[in-house]
């Protein structure tokens, strides 16, 4: 059996981390870009913050793997840690993606976004190998990267609907 409650709260958290992910680095490169160059400063925070994703999205693994719950739910919890483990570093990527956007600068001259970029090709190369188009890499990153970006979107939205909901009051009766 497959407890669909923990999955949930788990989701719950990858959002929160997505989200949190996202906005940390962004403030943290749109601050340190006062002080230093925009792309030290992606250089700076981007490690830092795709190390404290990662950490904690293993915490949220191994606490689920430390828990009462039946194995098909922690196999379920690894499964979709590992799915998204690659969607969730994107958030503090795309987060200095954007930060580079709006100064009109290229984001390709940071050496954590290369660095990522080329980590993100060693794992998504032998899949576009196995499929057998050398090609399909490309098509595979910018897949990658607007998946990684719905995900987030959706994962964000579903967590903070409920508190919308709450802020913005019950609806008014029909009459």
């Amino acid at each position: 059996m497959i407890s669909l409650g923990h999955l949930k709260s788990r989701l719950g958290q990858y959002a929160a981390l997505w989200v949190g992910g996202f906005l940390l680095a962004g403030a943290g490169v749109w601050l340190a870009a006062v002080f230093v160059d925009l792309m030290a400063a992606a250089d700076l925070v981007l490690p830092a913050v795709m190390l404290g994703v990662t950490l904690a999205l293993g915490g949220g693994v191994i606490a689920s793997l430390l828990s009462k719950e039946t194995l098909g739910t922690k196999l379920a919890v690894v499964v979709l840690a590992a799915l998204l483990a690659l969607p969730l570093l994107w958030a503090p990527v795309s987060a200095a993606v954007l930060i580079a956007f709006l100064a009109d600068r290229s984001i390709e001259y940071s050496q954590a976004y290369a660095a990522f970029q080329i980590n993100v090709a060693r794992v998504l190369f032998p899949i576009s190998e196995a499929i057998g188009e050398r090609d399909l890499l490309g098509w595979v990153w910018t897949a990658f990267q607007w998946v990684s970006s719905v995900v987030g979107f959706f994962s964000a939205l579903a967590n903070i609907w409920p508190f919308l909901k709450r802020l913005l009051g019950p609806e008014p009766a029909e009459t």
